[in-house]
């Protein structure tokens, strides 16, 4: 699992500021398109925080996560918005504005 744990890190930390990414999207870009709740895992092992920017995953309907891993929905929130990103009072992207194309 630790190779595919590598493939996550490496597509997530291309993710640019202001732009996010579904975890199926991450799943589908590492050869594993069925693998979105191992993407969570690695995410939620992150050993770079900062450096693997994790809040700038989302579900597929553009919600953030409600147990994200480093402080809450609150936090994701706040981080996203920092970089620009606009996220609705009920914790949801607009995927058409702000989804990372590959």
């Amino acid at each position: 699992m630790q190779g595919f744990f590598d493939r996550v890190y490496e597509v997530v930390k291309q993710v640019p500021r202001g732009k996010v990414i579904t975890y199926g999207d991450v799943a589908r870009l590492c050869g594993n398109p069925r693998m979105s709740r191992q993407v969570g895992w690695a995410l939620h092992c992150n050993p770079q925080p900062g450096v693997i920017p994790c809040h700038r995953v989302v579900f597929s309907n553009g919600s953030v996560c409600t147990g994200f891993a480093f402080g809450g929905k609150e936090v994701q929130k706040a981080m996203l918005e920092e970089e620009g990103v606009e996220v609705s009072p009920d914790y949801k992207i607009d995927l058409k504005k702000y989804r990372w194309e590959i």
